[in-house]
């Protein structure tokens, strides 16, 4: 079974690489913002299959809290984008 953990590990290092190459060769801030956020979805993954492999729950909790910072993060940009401001 480990042998499986390490090829999803790998994977997910393989594509979040290809992804950080979009964010900064991206034609649009859009497509910057797109592959930014699928990153830290990458890293969400990466850090509960982490937990799982270890037996540490306290990664699961970790990584939940990551997930709100990203999506709050990201609603924040796209508003400031669209409106030039965040209030």
């Amino acid at each position: 079974m480990s042998t499986v953990y390490l090829i999803t590990a790998v994977v997910l290092i393989v594509g979040a690489f290809m992804l950080l190459y979009r964010a900064l060769a991206g034609p649009t801030v859009y497509d910057t913002i797109l592959a930014t956020n699928a990153i830290g979805t990458k890293t969400i993954v990466f850090v509960i299959l982490l937990g799982y492999i270890s037996g540490r729950t306290e990664f699961i909790d970790m990584a939940i809290i990551y997930a709100l910072i990203t999506f709050i993060t990201t609603i924040a940009i796209l508003k400031y984008i669209e409106k030039g401001r965040l209030d």
